[in-house]
């Protein structure tokens, strides 16, 4: 079976787009620029009829990840929306002030998403220790990790992706995002990889708005493919 590829998408266009290109999962948000936002209600109901697994950001905002009472409250309701729409999960993180992981909104917030998938985001690469989030992450239920290894990009995080894969076991799944592409599957395979998160985004350069590269996300696919 091929490794799955995950692609994020903030625009109704790059859902066939995504498709086309051979992703076997849409992480859906609005606002990629700020690294994702929660989607619009417009554009979750673009994706209810989407062939593949639809996992909705759940960020009220952008800039960092501690969330005060009333986002918390809003990201709730967001998640009973994406529940409403019959998506198929979210996509989490919270930080406390001490910059760790923010266990009690995140136990408040799985218990909101109970029966959807649920992914911890890239918050995970904010710890001076990504690594030690695994276990915590692991016993709060989630299914899955994305993450670059801590680092600006997922290729030069290898190293901690291959200790938090050695960790995480069968247990959860740790996925490489932030730079994923084509012509690095194969180090980061190495690694230990085994899940890959993208966007193979371009901007246009007459408008300034991003697009997805259906090409080099099908060239993605084939190095995916590729791994055994």
């Amino acid at each position: 079976m091929a490794c799955p590829l995950e692609i994020c998408v903030d625009a109704p266009d790059d859902l066939a787009a995504a498709i086309a290109g051979g992703a076997d999962r849409i992480e859906l948000c609005s606002a990629l620029a700020l690294g994702g936002l929660t989607p619009t209600p417009g554009l979750i109901r673009a994706a209810q009829s989407c062939p593949v697994p639809v996992y909705a950001m759940i960020r009220p905002r952008g800039g960092d990840f501690r969330f005060s009472r009333a986002e918390a409250q809003q990201m709730e309701a967001e998640i009973a929306a994406v529940r409403a729409a019959g998506l198929a999960g979210v996509v989490l993180g919270a930080a406390d002030p001490a910059g760790g992981l923010d266990l009690p909104l995140l136990r408040r917030l799985m218990l909101a998403a109970d029966g959807l998938g649920t992914t911890l985001h890239r918050v995970v690469d904010t710890l001076p220790d990504p690594v030690a989030a695994v276990r915590p992450v692991m016993d709060l239920g989630f299914e899955r990790i994305l993450t670059s290894g801590g680092a600006d990009k997922a290729p030069a995080g290898a190293g901690v992706l291959s200790r938090m894969i050695g960790l995480a076991g069968s247990r959860i799944e740790v996925m490489a995002g932030s730079g994923v592409a084509a012509e690095n599957v194969p180090a980061l395979a190495a690694a230990g990889v085994r899940s890959f998160h993208a966007s193979c985004s371009v901007t246009d350069p007459d408008t300034g708005t991003r697009r997805i590269d259906v090409a080099a996300l099908r060239a993605l696919r084939d190095a995916v493919n590729r791994v055994t």
